[in-house]
């Protein structure tokens, strides 16, 4: 089967209709509107105009700060999973890095999540390849899911979330949305003060800031957008199974360096609340790295480890170090499988 072919083509035996809540089909104008914006904007970083070197080591540094710090570790493992835990201070630093991605606010993104996990690969799935690639890259984000804003669905996945003021404000009054707008203002205003102190010109300074916006933000924001859709769509369709789960989740190496680790999936897959989803040797977890030095730092701990290991340990499969609250385990336990790790039967 060609590439075209996996990542187009029709399969009888696994073709699914889009999820029964999009239909009939609305556009989400919002999305759309931003999604597309967005991906313009960044096409000025092929101007001349709008590069400097600094704007790209900025935008390389967001890249990390923002999409393993805010989604990657934030959103995902910790929020999502709780497959750590961190002081609520760093917590909400995190999750605030995660809503400066524009992708979503905490509560909605981990609901999200969650019902992904809960559904993967069937037709309640939100975003699975089995309707079609483009479906889950970013298809399933420029169609109203009339179920994704109702009170119904926050509070059966993601109550735990809006416990917590800070998370709910967000939710409130486009909140996410003055924050991101709010740290475009101040990438361009520092950019802008440190043109003129360098140029001692204002259009100097303009071009400067420009060119700081530019990469550091818009072309930083569809490099972390992507690399999250990626998980979504190709690592369902490319890749090696370390482990026989019940969805189409593989392994894929090039998504798990764009996406610190993520790219792992079918090892996630099978053991979601693992704070590490590389398994192997070689699969190497940026995200998990980074959470290794924060244990070390006394800033992380209840650290869950995958249960391949504690097994070949001889130790308890469910590596849960101390206590975990009992609304988020209430989430966890009640409203998503657990993850089937049992080695895959064929790779």
């Amino acid at each position: 089967m060609t590439i075209f072919q996996r990542l187009f083509g029709r399969r009888a035996d696994a073709r699914l209709a889009v999820p029964e809540p999009v239909l009939p089909v609305r556009i989400a104008w919002g999305y759309l509107i931003s999604i597309t914006s967005i991906h313009l904007l960044s096409l000025l970083a092929f101007n001349p105009w709008y590069f400097s070197w600094t704007g790209v080591v900025v935008g390389f540094v967001g890249v990390l700060t923002y999409g393993l710090f805010g989604i990657t570790l934030g959103y995902h493992r910790l929020l999502t999973h709780q497959g750590l835990v961190v002081p609520k201070w760093l917590e909400r630093i995190f999750a605030t890095l995660g809503v400066l991605c524009l992708e979503d606010t905490p509560a909605r993104w981990v609901a999200i999540h969650r019902m992904h996990h809960k559904h993967s690969d069937e037709r309640d799935d939100p975003h699975t390849p089995l309707v079609n690639f483009w479906w889950s890259h970013i298809g399933w984000l420029l169609i109203e899911h009339r179920e994704h804003s109702t009170i119904f669905f926050y509070e059966k996945y993601a109550r735990d979330i809006l416990r917590d003021p800070y998370y709910l404000w967000l939710e409130r009054k486009l909140a996410w949305f003055w924050v991101y707008a709010a740290h475009v203002v101040a990438y361009y205003l520092v950019g802008f003060a440190a043109g003129y102190v360098m140029t001692r010109d204002v259009m100097g300074a303009v071009q400067f800031g420009s060119s700081i916006v530019v990469w550091g933000v818009f072309v930083r924001t569809i490099i972390v957008w992507n690399g999250s859709w990626s998980v979504n769509s190709l690592t369902h369709v490319f890749g090696y199974r370390n482990y026989d789960t019940k969805d189409k989740s593989r392994n894929y190496w090039p998504v798990a360096i764009w996406a610190h680790g993520e790219g792992w999936h079918n090892n996630h897959h099978a053991d979601q609340r693992s704070a590490a989803h590389g398994h192997k040797w070689w699969e190497f977890d940026a995200t998990y790295a980074v959470i290794r030095i924060l244990v070390r730092l006394g800033l992380a701990k209840d650290v869950v480890l995958p249960r391949a290991w504690t097994k070949a340990d001889g130790a308890k499969a469910e590596a849960v170090v101390g206590a975990t609250s009992s609304a988020t385990k209430t989430v966890i336990d009640d409203d998503l499988p657990q993850g089937d790790s049992s080695p895959a039967k064929a790779a």
